[in-house]
C-alpha cells in the first residue's frame, strides 16, 4: 500500500508520497512513487503512483520511452501543448499496460489496479492537477477540490480538509501534508519512511525543492513530536461531557 497527496495552491503545488510497498513481520520493501519530468523554463510535471507496482513501473517506462522516441515526431510528455494533453498521454500509457498485462493478471486472479496523480505547469497556462484512474480516464482538481490523495488516504484526509485552502502558502501546505502523512504512518503499517517531498512554485517551470525525508530528518521528527503533544494538550482542555453526572443524579 502507499499514501500520496498532491495539493494545488495559488502559489504552486506540493507533492508528498511515502515509499513503502509491502510490510510484514519480516519484510518491508521500499520503492519511490514520485517521478519528475521537467524542461526547466518550459514545463514541469510530477507524477505520483499507487497500486500494483509492476503496472505503475511499466507506465513510467512507457512514458520515458516516449521521450526517447519523440525525436521521430511521436507524442510525449515533452511535446504535449497543455496539461490536459499530458493527462491523456499518461492515461494512454495506462491503457497500453492494460492491453499488455490485464489478461495475464486475470488468469492469476489479480486485479489490474493502478492510479496516478499528475500535476504541473506548462508555459502558457495555469498549474493544473489531475487524478488518473486504472482505465486511463481522469478528473481535474477545481477551486472547491484542490487536492488529490491516492492509496491509504483516509487517515490523513481530516487535517488537509480542515487546514489547506487554495490560498494557503507552500509552507503551510507542506506542513499540513507532513502532519497528514504522520497520521497515516501511525495508523497503517503499509505506509512508511522515507518520504518524497516535491515543491513547485507557480510560473517557475521547474522543481523548487525535492527532498527525501527519513528517520534522521530533524524537522519531521520535531513536527511529529510537537503535533502529538499539541493534540494531547488540546484534548485535555476540551470540556468533559456531563452525561455521567446526569446519570448519577437520576440514580440518587
Amino acid at each position: 500500500m502507499t499514501y500520496c497527496v498532491a495539493m494545488l495552491l495559488d502559489t504552486g503545488m506540493v507533492f508528498l508520497s511515502d515509499s513503502r510497498t509491502s510490510a510484514g513481520v519480516d519484510q518491508i520493501s521500499t520503492f519511490r512513487k514520485t517521478t519528475v519530468f521537467q524542461q526547466p523554463g518550459e514545463r514541469v510535471l510530477v507524477l505520483q503512483s499507487a497500486g500494483n507496482l509492476a503496472i505503475t513501473q511499466a507506465v513510467m517506462t512507457v512514458l520515458r520511452e516516449q521521450l526517447d522516441a519523440a525525436a521521430g515526431g511521436g507524442t510525449s510528455l515533452f511535446s504535449c501543448r497543455h496539461m490536459f494533453e499530458a493527462a491523456q498521454c499518461v492515461g494512454e500509457a495506462l491503457r497500453e499496460a492494460y492491453r499488455r498485462d490485464a489478461l495475464a493478471l486475470k488468469h492469476f486472479a489479480l486485479e489490474f489496479n493502478a492510479s496516478i496523480v499528475l500535476g504541473g505547469q506548462i508555459r502558457g497556462e495555469e498549474p493544473r492537477l489531475f487524478s488518473i484512474y486504472s482505465a486511463g480516464n481522469f478528473i481535474e482538481a477545481t477551486a472547491e477540490t484542490s487536492y488529490f490523495q491516492i492509496g491509504e488516504s483516509k487517515y490523513g484526509k481530516p487535517i488537509i480538509d480542515r487546514v489547506v485552502r487554495r490560498s494557503s502558502s507552500l509552507n503551510e501546505a507542506t506542513k499540513a501534508g507532513l502532519v497528514s502523512m504522520d497520521s497515516t504512518i501511525r495508523s497503517h503499517l503499509s505506509v512508511g519512511l522515507p518520504l518524497d517531498l516535491v515543491i513547485v512554485r507557480r510560473d517557475h517551470y521547474q522543481v523548487a525543492r525535492h527532498i527525501s525525508i527519513d528517520d534522521d530528518n530533524a524537522y519531521f521528527a520535531s513536527l511529529r513530536k510537537r503535533w502529538s503533544e499539541a493534540l494531547r494538550e488540546v484534548f485535555t482542555e476540551l470540556p468533559e461531557p456531563d452525561w455521567l453526572r446526569s446519570v448519577q443524579r437520576e440514580q440518587a
